[in-house]
């Protein structure tokens, strides 16, 4: 059971996944651009972009499960930096890769709905409240 302690799935924690998302699509992309780390300004920014990435991917982490939270920040990650790769730095699409996009997306649409529907079952049983973590061991 998540240890998470706001609401399963809140809004919120999905507009943090999504703004992570974009950090990671940032990171990826001036990651290329360093040239090995050897240019400054694209490292730099490969640095500030994987900080922030990970700081807002914790916020979000706050009220979305760790495993749907993480697979679907790596799967808008991916194809945004394919996308942009394309755009960017002329990568070549293909079919393939589309069709890839859309399970992709397709998936993360599908772990967005089932977060959706354990939020309602769990605000629907009266009483239900969220297990206390463990504690740690000594």
């Amino acid at each position: 059971m998540s240890a998470n302690t706001a609401p399963a799935g809140s809004s919120k924690g999905w507009a943090w996944l999504l703004f992570s998302s974009l950090f990671e699509i940032i990171f990826a992309l001036s990651t290329n651009a360093t040239d090995g780390f050897t240019k400054l300004w694209p490292s730099l920014l490969t640095a500030a972009a994987a900080s922030c990435g990970i700081y807002t991917l914790s916020q979000a982490l706050k009220t979305i499960d760790v495993g749907v939270g993480y697979t679907v920040w790596s799967g808008i990650g991916g194809v945004g930096t394919v996308i942009f790769g394309t755009l960017i730095y002329g990568e070549p699409m293909t079919v393939w890769k589309v069709l890839a996009f859309i399970l992709i997306i397709g998936g993360a649409l599908g772990l967005r709905i089932t977060d959706n529907i354990a939020a309602k079952k769990a605000a629907a049983v009266p009483g239900a409240q969220a297990e206390p973590a463990p504690a740690p061991v000594a």
